[in-house]
C-alpha cells in the first residue's frame, strides 16, 4: 500500500463522509451491519482519521483502538480526539505487519483495507493479524469496492466519486483509480481484488461464516434525492460489505 497518498490528504479525508454515496450509503449501511457495540471493545483497522472509531465510542463501545498505516491520518485523528475527547486510542501501524495488541477485541472493523494489500500474501497477513487480535467468535466487518462492479456502467459522478481501471494488473486483481469529487478532487489508487481472493485469504486466516452484504441507501438519502437518483448505484453497486467470524 502507498502510504504517501494518504499522508498527503490529511484532514481533507474527513470530507469524504459528506459525499452522497458515503453519507447515505456507506455510513448507514456499515453502522447497521455492525449493530450494537455497547460495552464491547472495537478494533478499527485502516481507521483513517477516526470517523468510525469515534462513532463506535459515541454509540457506547467500552474501548476503541484505531490503527492506520498513515502517520498523518493518525495525527488528524488524535487532533480530533483532543478537540472532542471520547477516549479513543490511535496507533500508527501496518495491518500486514501488525504486532499482537495485548488483548483480543470483541469486534473488528476494516473499511477499505484489504484492497490496499500489495499482493495475495500481504492480504492474507492482514487477515491473520486481524484474526489473532480478535476474541474467539468475534466478528470482523469489512467494507470495500464490490468485486462485481461493472466499470462500463453509468458514471458515479452524481454520487460524489468516479472509479476507473488504470490498465495495470496486480496479483489480486486489476488496479483502479478512484477520484472523490471534492474541492479540489482527491484521487487514490488501489487494487480491485477478485471475490475469491478476499474469501480465500479470510478463510486461510481462520475466519468462517463469510457473508457478503449489499450496500443500501438510507431513508434519509431516498428522501433527500428520490429513488430515481439512486437507481444507477443500486443497479451496479460500486461498494459491498462483508462479515465473518473469528
Amino acid at each position: 500500500m502507498t502510504v504517501q497518498q494518504y499522508d498527503e490528504i490529511g484532514e481533507v479525508f474527513e470530507g469524504f463522509k459528506a459525499l452522497p454515496v458515503v453519507r447515505y450509503g456507506e455510513v448507514p449501511s456499515f453502522l447497521a451491519m455492525v449493530g450494537d457495540v455497547r460495552g464491547r471493545s472495537v478494533l478499527d483497522l485502516a481507521c483513517g482519521t477516526g470517523f468510525y472509531s469515534r462513532e463506535f465510542r459515541r454509540r457506547g463501545a467500552a474501548d476503541v483502538l484505531g490503527i492506520d498505516i498513515s502517520g498523518e491520518m493518525v495525527a488528524v485523528a488524535r487532533s480530533l480526539e483532543e478537540r472532542e475527547p471520547l477516549g479513543v486510542r490511535y496507533e500508527v501501524g501496518d495491518a500486514a505487519e501488525l504486532r499482537p495488541l495485548g488483548k483480543r477485541f470483541d469486534i473488528g472493523v476494516a473499511v477499505q483495507l484489504l484492497n490496499y494489500a500489495d499482493g495475495v500474501a500481504a492480504m492474507e497477513r492482514m487477515c491473520r493479524n486481524a484474526h489473532r487480535n480478535l476474541a474467539p467468535g468475534a466478528e470482523l466487518f469489512l467494507f470495500q469496492q464490490s468485486p462485481d462492479y461493472d466499470f462500463g456502467g453509468p458514471s458515479l459522478a452524481k454520487y460524489g466519486f468516479v472509479t476507473e481501471l488504470t490498465g495495470e494488473k496486480a496479483e489480486a486483481g486489476p488496479r483502479v483509480r478512484t477520484t472523490a469529487l471534492l474541492d479540489p478532487p482527491v484521487t487514490i489508487a488501489s487494487t480491485f481484488p477478485r471475490r475469491e481472493v478476499y474469501e480465500t485469504c479470510l478463510r486461510a486466516a481462520g475466519f468462517r461464516e463469510l457473508t457478503w452484504v449489499p450496500l443500501e441507501v438510507s431513508d434519509a438519502g431516498l428522501h433527500e434525492f428520490g429513488a430515481e437518483f439512486w437507481a444507477d448505484l443500486l443497479a451496479n453497486p460500486p461498494l459491498e460489505m462483508l462479515r465473518c467470524r473469528a
